[in-house]
């Protein structure tokens, strides 16, 4: 049998990129294009024209096929995985109403639809009042019903991102269960709309006609239509399967298909997560999203904004280190590695806390950022590896939350996401968690997990058991030094678990004297 090829796009924050891979999970080739049309016409807000991310997704493709050797033909199928909770209004034509409502936007609602009283009781009754009025004012969809009506009167499809390219590929309003990661009336259990009864369709002003039909993961939505083929040179026809989000597709493209296997995500947000057969709130009332596995659940726990401060600290202190490795030749990240491994263990007591972006439960949206300990001993390299410890020290955390609730242990930790490339990072994480911590065999985890699903739709393999057994493999591992994951453990146990309920009371008062974070 001839060898066959499966194309992933993904569509990340930072870039889209378009990966063709083998059947053996090997990345055979690769195109990049960086996003860099985002607009912020007023602080806190992020927006993009949608076409912009077709634009990019068709100069990736086409860049792709003009630099491969991969006869098209030799293509079995694509998907798509994307970027999760960004939102697009089409009108009855398909054409976008407004920009894009990326991830990061904070705007909020000032009104949000008022529930029945059962309801009200309800929520209050269970301590989820707060909580649920913080999801309808976060919801894009009542910010722009309440500021730009005219729009929301004429919006006949309310879109995720992945919808959004799937309709662009396919000409159908379809998209798969495990890409719907937002502020929509979601069954998160039953992976479905929200039956009519539910509370979610009177706290948002969407109608059931505006969104799009739902199918698992691994289903074949389609075909790539004539204006799709012309602008991305992917063959007219080629099949489109459903995709997952990329967080879902970082856990199987990690090789993380069972409970007792943690998958951390250095990303833009850190998070960690585990896949189970079993519906499980790690977090209460806090669902947990559906798996790229069809009937399978991530129990997902998010730092927001995570590696975000990872970027901040090397856009304002970084600058020497860039550039003596633009005079080396090499990449930054190996200098800033040195910079962490100056500084022992611990960084001589400076201890952070990565809660810059507020929660909805744990932590409270009440929450903030703190650093503690600052002594005339410490320099920038001791606040790098603070941030890196402080990271995780958090998602230790969560994994304790989800073993808790789950009842299994978590033996091992693979670790994806840019964050993952640096050694002293992935040290440090198998140091604090003291387990074995064990990277990925290539960067790509999100796109190869895209590609899994792929394989098993297409029957390359029989089932996702062979397929990750396959298609993914771990490239390094980091074992934990036992008198380094000591130290670790008294400060996780002693200093960082109290830091939160101590400083809680502070954050409150800010909150009451400053108005900021906005709740």
């Amino acid at each position: 049998m001839s060898k066959r090829y499966l194309l992933a796009i993904d569509n990340g924050t930072q870039s889209v990129r378009a990966l063709l891979f083998d059947a053996h999970g090997n990345l055979v080739d690769k195109s990049q294009v960086v996003i860099d049309t985002y607009q912020s016409p007023q602080a806190g807000w992020v927006e993009n024209d949608p076409d912009a991310f077709w634009q990019a997704l068709c100069q990736a493709c086409q860049h792709l096929w003009a630099n491969t050797s991969v006869p098209k033909s030799a293509v079995a199928g694509m998907v798509i995985t994307t970027q999760r909770g960004t939102t697009i209004a089409l009108d009855k034509e398909g054409k976008p109403l407004r920009p894009a409502m990326i991830w990061l936007d904070q705007r909020r609602a000032d009104a949000t639809p008022k529930l029945k009283w059962w309801w009200e009781a309800a929520f209050r009754a269970i301590g989820m009042r707060d909580t649920v009025r913080f999801i309808q004012r976060e919801a894009e969809a009542n910010w722009i019903a309440q500021n730009q009506p005219d729009i929301w009167a004429k919006t006949d499809k309310f879109l995720l991102l992945s919808g959004y390219l799937n309709y662009r590929f396919t000409g159908r309003f379809v998209d798969s269960v495990a890409s719907q990661v937002g502020y929509i009336p979601f069954d998160y259990k039953k992976g479905c709309w929200a039956a009519k009864s539910d509370w979610k369709w009177q706290a948002l002003p969407i109608r059931p006609h505006m969104l799009p039909e739902l199918v698992s993961a691994g289903t074949i939505i389609g075909t790539v239509g004539a204006q799709a083929a012309l602008d991305t040179g992917i063959p007219q026809g080629m099949p489109v399967i459903a995709g997952a989000a990329d967080k879902a597709c970082e856990v199987i493209g990690a090789g993380c298909l069972t409970p007792e296997i943690a998958c951390l995500s250095y990303g833009t947000t850190a998070t960690v997560n585990t896949t189970t057969p079993r519906y499980l709130e790690a977090t209460p009332f806090v669902p947990p999203y559906q798996a790229a596995v069809p009937k399978h659940y991530n129990t997902e726990i998010q730092i927001t904004r995570g590696f975000w401060m990872v970027s901040w600290f090397k856009e304002q202190f970084g600058l020497h280190e860039q550039q003596i490795a633009q005079q080396r030749g090499v990449a930054p990240e190996a200098l800033f590695d040195e910079l962490v491994n100056a500084v022992p263990p611990g960084a001589q007591g400076l201890m952070l806390q990565p809660f810059w972006n507020p929660g909805i439960k744990v932590p409270g949206p009440e929450a903030k950022g703190a650093i503690i300990g600052f002594g005339d001993v410490h320099t920038r390299a001791h606040l790098y590896r603070a941030i890196l410890e402080g990271l995780a020290y958090a998602l230790r955390e969560a994994k304790e939350r989800i073993e808790k609730r789950g009842g299994t242990r978590i033996t091992k930790v693979r670790v994806s996401g840019g964050g993952s490339q640096s050694d002293a990072a992935m040290q440090i994480t198998a140091n604090i968690f003291n387990l074995p911590c064990e990277r990925p065999h290539l960067y790509e985890t999100s796109g190869l997990g895209a590609a899994v699903l792929a394989a098993v739709s297409l029957k390359i393999h029989p089932d996702f058991e062979t397929a990750i057994a396959q298609m993914t493999r771990i490239g390094e591992l980091f074992l934990p030094e036992p008198v380094h994951a000591q130290t670790y453990e008294q400060l996780y146990r002693r200093v960082y678990c109290r830091m939160y309920h101590r400083l809680q009371p502070l954050y409150l008062e800010i909150q009451k004297i400053t108005g900021y974070p906005d709740c």
